[in-house]
């Protein structure tokens, strides 16, 4: 089973960027999903973004047009470029890889956007 490892967040003020990496244990080329979800204090976790195998990418309604998604796959690596960003995406950020009956999760990592 893969294992992710996120890190990048840390306090940013409204308006500010981050880039959130997720590093993968073993190659995620064959990794048919990988994804950033987050999840605010007293809400449930959410999508944020993912991107396919293929290269397709999904962002959502709250993250369309600020955050980008991408990956390096020979660096095992899932990137989230949040531009512009705002107190309403302070969250513990989570990276996800589903393949097979896999869903894995990373720890997690803080996103706090205040000035």
């Amino acid at each position: 089973q893969v294992q992710l490892v996120e890190s990048g967040g840390g306090l940013v003020q409204p308006g500010g960027s981050l880039r959130l990496s997720c590093v993968a244990s073993r190659n995620i080329f064959s990794i048919r999903t990988m994804g950033w979800y987050r999840q605010a204090s007293g809400k449930q976790r959410e999508l944020v973004a993912n991107i396919f195998s293929g290269g397709n990418t999904n962002i959502t309604d709250s993250a369309r047009g600020r955050f980008s998604i991408s990956r390096d796959n020979a660096k095992n690596t899932v990137y989230l470029q949040m531009n512009s960003l705002k107190p309403e995406d302070t969250a513990v950020y989570y990276c996800n890889a589903k393949y097979g009956w896999y869903d894995v999760w990373g720890q997690g990592t803080q996103v706090t956007v205040s000035s």
